[in-house]
């Protein structure tokens, strides 16, 4: 009568080792990440000034990440719904080549960013908080979801982050990314290493 619940715990624990190592071998496998904006890259505020002018703030962790992610060989795009100068601003400033702004149909526009890149489905790790961002998130090899995303988003992403949008959310998905690549300790003794 013992044996069941002993059986039963180890078959549950080698279907979360096997569910584990999928995850870092999908993790290890992005070559691009493409990044939503509001409510990613931040946390969903929509600022106007008295001229007119949008205004957005964004996070510097997230902004570290990704150029430690480009220097290890990662790419970065960004696909959004809205359109503001602001965004553009800051991707110049990070160095992202890949904006797509006023985007209706996100699923059909990173299928065209694919196409002129070259790469899988597999490949692509998609970050998103709201419905428009769903068909990527489940079509992509990694779909995630910030921590304070729709219900929607969050039950079909692979990964759930801890941290909610505009909040270094992004950063905590690059780290998890160069762990799984074994990248991430190298980077960070570049920073600790002594210098005489």
């Amino acid at each position: 009568m013992a044996a069941a619940p002993t059986l039963n715990h180890a078959k549950q624990h080698a279907q979360e080792t096997s569910a584990s190592q999928l995850l870092q071998e999908r993790l290890a496998s992005v070559q691009l990440l493409l990044l939503d904006v509001d409510g990613v890259l931040t946390d969903g505020s929509v600022t106007w000034t008295n001229e007119g002018v949008e205004q957005k703030t964004f996070h510097t962790h997230d902004g570290l990440g990704i150029r430690l992610w480009q220097r290890a060989g990662g790419s970065v795009g960004i696909v959004t719904g809205r359109s503001s100068r602001a965004v553009q601003y800051r991707a110049e400033e990070l160095g992202i080549a890949i904006v797509r702004q006023g985007i209706d149909d996100k699923l059909a526009e990173t299928e065209a960013i694919l196409a002129e890149c070259g790469l899988s489905w597999e490949q692509v790790a998609f970050i998103g908080d709201d419905l428009p961002d769903l068909p990527v998130v489940l079509r992509c090899g990694l779909g995630v979801a910030v921590a304070d995303a729709c219900a929607e988003v969050t039950a079909a992403a692979a990964i759930v982050t801890r941290l909610p949008g505009g909040r270094g959310a992004v950063r905590e998905v690059i780290e998890q990314m160069l762990r799984a690549r074994g990248s991430w300790d190298s980077i960070v003794q570049q920073y600790a290493a002594v210098r005489a």
